[in-house]
């Protein structure tokens, strides 16, 4: 079972018409993207990574994504929430190091 954390739940809104995307890598992390349209048609993104046993890596949601689509904004954060489950991401707390020790 999943646990989301406080990001998930700030950005929870059941009342918004979302796409999800929910995808198992190889490496068992387990990530879930969604977009959505605010009440004022703002492209709004979540991106969720998630250890095989559903414990919460990586959260983060972005209020505004800019002259993007919904599938533009899509085909973005999937490809940014591979890069977080994956370890490639270069610096930071979500570095291939850190993140193969919480895995």
């Amino acid at each position: 079972m999943r646990q989301r954390g406080s990001h998930y739940w700030e950005w929870a809104d059941c009342q918004l018409n979302s796409r999800c995307h929910e995808e198992t890598l190889g490496n068992g992390c387990t990530i879930d993207v969604q977009v959505r349209l605010s009440r004022n048609g703002v492209t709004q993104a979540f991106i969720g990574v998630y250890a095989s046993n559903g414990q919460m890596l990586i959260e983060e949601y972005h209020d505004a994504r800019v002259s993007e689509t919904m599938t533009q904004a899509m085909q973005a954060c999937v490809a940014w929430a591979r890069t977080l489950a994956t370890g490639h991401a270069s610096v930071g707390p979500w570095s291939r190091a850190s993140l193969h020790q919480m895995v």
